[in-house]
């Protein structure tokens, strides 16, 4: 009974820590194989493309025009995939299609709450 218990314990706790291990290591490949250029996701949701991975334990990001931060590889959660920015450009080019305006709402006047009835 108890060598059952113990295996029944020990399972998960393996299956679980190959999983992190796992995960460890794809997101080392991933610091590792960042390049100039790569648009990238930090953990704390910003978003900015590599503008220099030659250091060993940081990373510069430019997160605007001319803006260049240094972040530690560490804090780099994903590659970002393309966007389409010609999708976008082309919407810019269409006519603009004309506005309909909803009938506005009818605000009631304010509740006066000093007034004694």
């Amino acid at each position: 009974m108890f060598p059952l218990l113990l295996v029944l314990l020990a399972v998960p706790l393996f299956l679980s820590a190959r999983k992190q291990k796992r995960a460890m290591a794809e997101q080392q490949q991933l610091q590792s194989s960042l390049q100039p250029g790569d648009k990238v996701m930090t953990t704390s949701g910003l978003y900015g493309t590599v503008a220099d991975a030659s250091h060993d334990t940081t990373i510069d990001i430019e997160i605007s025009e001319g803006v260049v931060t240094r972040w530690l590889r560490a804090a780099i959660r994903e590659k970002v995939a393309e966007t389409d920015e010609a999708v976008v450009e082309d919407k810019a080019d269409e006519p603009e299609a004309e506005v309909t305006t909803a009938p506005t709402a009818q605000v009631a006047e304010p509740l006066d709450h000093n007034v004694k009835k």
